[in-house]
């Protein structure tokens, strides 16, 4: 099942207290025979839901990466204003981008290969970007890193009170449950964990539980947990 995310009043779309995300459910199905005005109707929508989500996904970059992503359960901040700096981004392509200092070398390094191994596996890509606002490369990442609809960017910022945020590919979302990514924000995201374990331990965490449920084979019970 894919979410059709539709802005609010400000920057990006968030799952938030204030409710401020509205999200519609687009049940894909191969089972269907339509009609063939039902099927120009359909492919239409599909065509609008396409040119939305890249629309929307730059909204949410230039506006709010910053950045507080859609699946935190984090309180939606106003007054941040939109951030491109692509001088921040490594001269190297990597997974991981730590501009906050969160990491050390070793970490780092870890989480790198253990991101690349979960792309050769399953074809799905992780990316992670731990900052600080406003010291982020914002908008700068999109093109460095290929976001696309097989792509989880999470990015790591305390600034908004939960440190785990997520913009989850529309491929993903058929296969992963909605409820993780909030399960896993409330688990290791939270205030009282990253500040009594730090926000590397949260941010370890939260990588390994992305890696163990999409490793899990996809059916009814698959990412039910957070491990």
């Amino acid at each position: 099942m894919a979410f059709l995310q539709l802005p609010c009043s400000s920057s990006f779309t968030l799952t938030t207290p204030s409710r401020c995300v509205f999200t519609s459910p687009i049940k894909a199905s191969s089972h269907l025979s339509l009609p063939i005005s039902a099927n120009y109707k359909t492919t239409k929508l599909n065509n609008w839901i396409t040119n939305f989500n890249s629309k929307s996904f730059s909204f949410f970059l230039s506006g709010f990466l910053s950045l507080g992503l859609s699946f935190s359960g984090v309180g939606f901040s106003e007054g941040k204003v939109g951030v491109n700096k692509p001088e921040l981004l490594p001269k190297e392509l990597t997974p991981v981008i730590d501009v906050a200092g969160f990491l050390s070398d070793g970490q780092e390094r870890r989480l790198a290969l253990e991101i690349i191994d979960l792309e050769k596996d399953t074809g799905f890509k992780l990316r992670l970007l731990a900052q600080n606002y406003p010291e982020t490369p914002g908008l700068a990442i999109k093109d460095f890193w290929q976001v696309d609809d097989r792509t989880i960017v999470f990015v790591a910022d305390p600034s908004f009170g939960n440190i785990l945020n997520f913009n989850v590919g529309a491929s993903i979302d058929l296969d992963i449950p909605r409820s993780f990514w909030s399960r896993l924000a409330g688990k290791y995201g939270n205030i009282f964990y990253w500040k009594e374990k730090g926000e590397d331990a949260s941010i370890e965490a939260a990588v390994m539980a992305i890696s163990n449920c999409l490793r899990e084979p996809v059916g009814p019970n698959n990412c039910s947990e957070v491990k």
